[in-house]
């Protein structure tokens, strides 16, 4: 059985709230805490890096798009001049079959001109052979997109390969100028858009390839949605629609008649129930739970947990329902430390400043609260504030 790479530990600076944080994950990684915590500037970090991996002039199109560079850095240019990461993967396609540990490393630091450039940019692989010395792999300085896409070298390029397979996938957008209400072309349904927009080739080409996952999401589908009897899915001048069917009834209906909820769990359900061919080596998602009944909560929360045993998985999630389908192990608490001061001196000069409030991460210890849920569930838990994580 093929094995996928795993996330094992991001250190991060100067990104966001993200002042200074060191994370290990695990295969499946829940992220609570209260608006502002931090939790979506960490799942930002990952879109970013996957603009980084894209193609060059995607950092730069990635950071105009998010404000420019000043609303990337911590506190702001003045306080924070660079972002920093030390991002190391586990995979076991090494030399010789051998366990291989890649690492990736950067800096990037603000420009007069508020965007962001390259000052430091490595990789390397570890191989479990330990008496190999592997080196750094350093591309020049100064270049405003990753060299990594258009490296020539074989790690980067495994490297450059392995940090796209990270996907963030976010269905909110369900607007009448949503791409999941267009139509989309019939041959681009290899892999689910970060914003479900080719829902309906991808169900295409699972019904036409995998027809039992096709036919399990459909009857999943119908678990939270009764009515729903199957999607109609025909290629016209090759591209198609999203459409389906509804007991009792030969009306067709389009993705402009559907509730908001209802697409989004369309799209939810087909990305945690696809097979393996058509998943990404980590699957990030941000709330998945909006819009979502309490009784597909529980039901999406089964599909993460049985999805983790085949991809590793992060999520955002303020919700109780969804929190409760896990184990502490799994969670992970995000709080914001309040501001704190400093004192800068020269020779000439003492000068005091104010830095902002930072996120934390904190991995749940079951141990510890081992008492606590013999009686009460993670959730109530979660709203008496013994797990942290409340404003």
């Amino acid at each position: 059985m093929k094995t996928e790479p795993k996330l094992r530990t991001l250190s991060l600076k100067g990104f966001k709230t993200l002042r200074d944080v060191q994370l290990e994950f695990s295969d499946l990684n829940i992220l609570i805490g209260a608006n502002g915590s931090g939790k979506s500037n960490l799942i930002a970090f990952f879109r970013m890096l996957r603009s980084m991996m894209l193609s060059p002039g995607e950092l730069q199109l990635y950071v105009g798009r998010n404000g420019y560079a000043g609303a990337l850095l911590f506190d702001g240019p003045l306080v924070t001049r660079e972002i920093e990461a030390h991002i190391s993967v586990d995979d076991d396609k090494g030399h010789n079959n051998h366990h291989t540990r890649l690492k990736y490393y950067f800096r990037l630091t603000h420009t007069s001109e508020d965007r962001l450039i390259f000052v430091n940019e490595e990789c390397r692989f570890n191989d479990s052979t330990p008496s190999e010395i592997i080196e750094w792999i350093s591309n020049e300085v100064g270049h405003r997109e990753s060299g990594l896409t258009t490296s020539t070298d074989k790690t980067a390029q495994t490297i450059r390969r392995m940090l796209l397979r990270f996907v963030v996938y976010q269905f909110h957008n369900t607007s009448e100028a949503s791409r999941i209400k267009s139509r989309w072309s019939v041959t681009d349904g290899r892999f689910l858009k970060e914003d479900g927009g080719n829902l309906a080739a991808v169900l295409y080409s699972l019904r036409e390839n995998f027809n039992k996952y096709y036919r399990i999401i459909v009857e999943t589908i119908r678990q939270i949605a009764p009515f729903f009897a199957d999607f109609e899915l025909e290629p016209e001048n090759g591209t198609l629609y999203l459409s389906w069917r509804e007991i009792g009834s030969d009306v067709i209906f389009g993705a402009h008649q559907a509730s908001d909820g209802t697409l989004r769990a369309m799209a939810l359900i087909t990305l945690l129930l696809l097979p393996d061919e058509y998943l990404p080596s980590l699957v990030i998602l941000d709330e998945p739970e909006l819009g979502l009944h309490p009784a597909a909560i529980g039901l999406v929360g089964g599909l993460l947990k049985s999805l983790s045993r085949r991809r590793q998985i992060i999520v955002a999630t303020q919700s109780p329902t969804l929190l409760d389908q896990f184990d502490p192990e799994d969670v992970i608490v995000t709080e914001r430390v309040g501001r704190s001061s400093t004192v800068e001196r020269s020779s000439t000069v003492e000068r005091s400043s104010t830095l902002g409030r930072s996120s934390t991460y904190t991995r749940l210890d079951a141990e510890r609260l081992k008492e606590w849920l013999d009686e009460y569930a993670l959730s109530t838990l979660w709203d008496s504030n013994v797990l942290g994580g409340r404003p």
